[in-house]
């Protein structure tokens, strides 16, 4: 400990190893959030798949019609698509890392 020529009495005063967890019976309702929340991740998921179709779609149109402009924005559209997929998949797991983080600092 950084001695900062404070009396020692002072220094036990001031709270040490404090350990807070996220409390999951806490806040009535806590269940039904869950649910909306895992609801509202399938519709992205469902949401970004049918970006991806049609972005494909008219990636193929504009290639096929000799359409640079369409065929750029369709394969701009698969790729906000796909970056939608994996990060509405993956945000589970990137927040529980991120929380993991933050605990070890």
């Amino acid at each position: 400990m950084i001695n900062l020529g404070l009396p020692t009495a002072v220094l036990s005063l001031l709270p040490q190893d404090i350990n807070i967890g996220p409390n999951s019976n806490g806040l009535p309702g806590i269940s039904q959030l869950k649910d909306i929340v895992g609801a509202t991740m399938t519709v992205g998921l469902i949401l970004a798949v049918l970006a991806l179709i049609v972005s494909a779609v008219v990636w193929a149109l504009g290639a096929n019609s000799s359409n640079p402009h369409l065929a750029g924005r369709g394969k701009f559209g698969v790729l906000v698509g796909l970056g939608a997929a994996i990060i509405t998949g993956a945000s589970v797991a990137l927040v529980n890392f991120f929380w993991n983080v933050g605990q070890s600092v």
